[in-house]
């Protein structure tokens, strides 16, 4: 039997599987890539009889690819916390799929180990801006609030690292950033191990900083919509200015544009901290995908970025 690792290639992916791993370690191929990239099960070549592990992909994104690997043989076990419509039954697909606002895909995997591993389940939160979950998983296992702004400096620098539309934007490779957590149990001694979180810590501050001199392009009651330059910084700002956005102003929502290839756009949306609902369904409508908190289209075509404006607006404002 061989075994397949697949994960989103940010805090949450690779710290839900670095937890499952220390719990059952075995020898697996290890597949990942930048956060925006999920359709990642395509990419398996396993054989009838293996074991493939997935976690913080959509399975919407995935289904041709599952649904070929079980036609194969192959048995998949699914975690993660992203919309599923409609999933398939199979004697070989296991899934444990959640999509309350305030959960992600390390929590999932908490809540299976029974808090085993939990600070990086901690610092995963706080890598998927859900700074409240967070804090509870702290208080449940007794972290001071010294070790917690540790875990949550992890958690968005790690995610950090995997923000880009190309693995030529990223800081750092994530399966690279993999291969320098496994050996750790322990992800505070992981922190002060690891030279390469304060470089990553150091260039996110750094993006987040040009990102801050920005407009917004749009504006109205409930929404804000900012259009960033065609830069590399640009692009790997794009989901954590998202997110300190949303810290900042929790009764909004907003909505974070890039350029991508020639034409289109690629977007990055929060709905409201004060109500995380609605991104996805709203991102569906252009063709995206996500959650319920946070979202994404991956090519909104500039002829539509006006209806998307329009409809981003309508759908966020807040009655007079």
């Amino acid at each position: 039997m061989q075994y397949f690792d697949v994960c989103n290639g940010d805090a949450d992916g690779l710290f839900a599987l670095h937890q499952l791993r220390l719990a059952t370690p075995h020898n697996a191929v290890l597949i990942t890539g930048p956060k925006r990239d999920n359709a990642l099960l395509a990419r398996v070549t396993a054989s009838p009889g293996d074991h493939v592990t997935a976690l913080d992909l959509s399975f919407d994104v995935n289904r041709a690819a599952v649904l070929a690997l079980l036609e194969r043989g192959v048995t998949i076990d699914y975690v993660d916390h992203h919309v599923a419509t409609g999933l398939p039954r199979h004697p070989l697909l296991h899934t444990d799929i959640d999509t309350a606002p305030d959960v992600c895909t390390s929590m999932l995997v908490d809540r299976r180990l029974g808090g085993r591993y939990r600070p990086w389940a901690v610092a995963a939160a706080f890598g998927d801006n859900l700074p409240g979950a967070a804090h509870r998983l702290s208080q449940l296992d007794g972290i001071d609030s010294d070790d917690e702004a540790t875990l949550r400096e992890l958690g968005e620098n790690v995610n950090y690292a995997g923000y880009g539309d190309s693995l030529d934007d990223l800081l750092f490779a994530p399966a690279a950033l993999y291969a320098l957590l496994e050996p750790y149990a322990d992800a505070l001694e992981f922190v002060g191990a690891c030279p390469v979180l304060a470089t990553i810590g150091q260039a996110r501050r750094e993006d987040l900083a040009l990102a801050c001199t920005q407009r917004p392009a749009a504006t109205s009651s409930g929404a804000e919509v900012y259009t960033l330059p065609a830069e590399r910084w640009a692009r790997r700002v794009r989901g954590a200015f998202a997110n300190r956005l949303a810290l900042a102003t929790p009764e909004r929502a907003h909505a974070v544009l890039t350029p991508a290839s020639e034409g289109f756009w690629t977007v990055s949306v929060r709905a409201p901290l004060a109500a995380p609902f609605g991104a996805d369904s709203f991102c569906r409508r252009f063709g995206g995908a996500g959650r319920a908190g946070a979202a994404g289209i991956g090519h909104l075509p500039c002829a539509a970025l006006d209806a998307f404006v329009d409809a981003f607006h309508r759908a966020y404002d807040i009655p007079a």
